[in-house]
């Protein structure tokens, strides 16, 4: 697993909205500190299949993910992918 930044490490869980065949969730993800670390989080999610959007607020930890057809367990992988450890199943 590669690494975002020395400083980081995280955990993530999400809430669901959906709007037709649009999902939003939004994934609480700990630990990150800086641009670097918004910049691997939000690059890897944005690999996903069915993803067309990700935002990251870098002061609460909220990473926003819309689109559709794409899982939790595909976000769970993007996020370790950057160098997280998601905690648990997303809600």
């Amino acid at each position: 697993m590669s690494t975002a930044c020395s400083c980081c490490s995280g955990e993530a869980a999400a809430t669901t909205v959906a709007i037709g065949d649009d999902a939003t969730r939004v994934y609480s993800v700990s630990g990150m500190t800086c641009g670097h670390c918004v910049s691997s989080v939000s690059g890897e999610i944005g690999k996903v299949a069915g993803v067309t959007g990700v935002a990251v607020d870098l002061a609460t930890g909220a990473v926003t993910v819309s689109g559709a057809g794409f899982s939790d367990e595909e976000i769970r992988a993007a996020v370790e992918e950057a160098g997280y450890e998601p905690a648990g199943t997303p809600a």
